[in-house]
């Protein structure tokens, strides 16, 4: 398996866990709901998804080097040097994954400027690697 695939899958794994930690966190939220205004908790999670998104990323891919779907799929995230990323280049690596838009725009013009990487891991001086440690 190509290292793009596995980064895809890894990206379809998160999406998951992500998922069902928002579907938990609604769920949660909707005990508490007036039961008349239960659809303003769909306006609260339009603000609660993307943070939890970016905080899911940054967290994980900065203490562990790999989220849930990377370290699944024996892939880690590491500086252009070999070591841990900051929480700088975590935080800029991952400010795309917001929305699908920006990570589609940031996978394709990463293709045209190199092969696996997205511009955001050029940006942040961070590379994507097979894990040896697993």
């Amino acid at each position: 398996m190509s290292m793009f695939t596995k980064r895809i899958v890894a990206y379809i794994m998160d999406f998951f866990v992500v998922s069902a930690i928002m579907w938990i966190v609604s769920f949660i939220i909707s005990l508490f709901a007036n039961p008349y205004q239960a659809y303003q908790i769909y306006a609260i999670i339009l603000y609660i998804c993307p943070i939890w998104i970016l905080v899911y990323f940054i967290v994980l891919e900065k203490k562990k080097g790999a989220t849930v779907g990377k370290a699944l799929m024996n892939i880690e995230v590491l500086d252009d040097r070999g070591y841990s990323i900051s929480w700088m280049q975590a935080f800029i690596r991952n400010i795309t994954k917001i929305y699908w838009i920006p990570i589609i725009f940031d996978w394709a013009i990463g293709k045209l400027v190199r092969k696996d990487d997205r511009i955001f891991d050029v940006f942040s001086h961070t590379v994507v690697v097979m894990n040896q440690s697993f």
